[in-house]
């Protein structure tokens, strides 16, 4: 079913902004919020789990935490390293069966966001 929900910002916009905001952070940040930063992106890359099983992992959390801004950013990821939509689902129906129906709102948004990335044309992977 196509949705016909415009969600505010757009990808590109929240990128953008994402992008704008965490330049400030760096900016202001000290060592520790340099360190949490580098461990953050380094405990994604690819080990003994690869890439997209690590996305998938964070997209879990998210939704269970309720964090839409760590939904959007790890649906955009899973997305880039090549999920499917029927992989995508799966996860989602982790989330919600882990975080109950509390969760519901976000998945909502976390399907919409899915649908709207899954009428652009892919990027390769690591390209966010």
């Amino acid at each position: 079913m196509e949705s016909d929900i415009r969600l505010e910002p757009s990808i590109e916009e929240w990128q953008e902004q994402r992008g704008r905001l965490n330049e400030t952070v760096m900016a202001m940040a000290g060592l520790e919020i340099k360190r949490f930063f580098s461990l953050d992106g380094q405990t994604y890359r690819a080990g003994a789990l690869d890439a997209k099983t690590k996305e998938f992992l964070g997209l879990v959390a998210s939704l269970v935490l309720r964090c839409d801004d760590c939904i959007l950013y790890h649906t955009i990821r899973c997305k880039e390293e090549g999920a499917t939509t029927e992989e995508f689902r799966e996860a989602c129906t982790v989330g919600l069966v882990v975080g109950g129906s509390i969760v519901i709102p976000h998945l909502r948004r976390a399907a919409a966001r899915w649908e709207e990335l899954s009428k652009k044309p892919r990027d390769p992977p690591g390209n966010a």
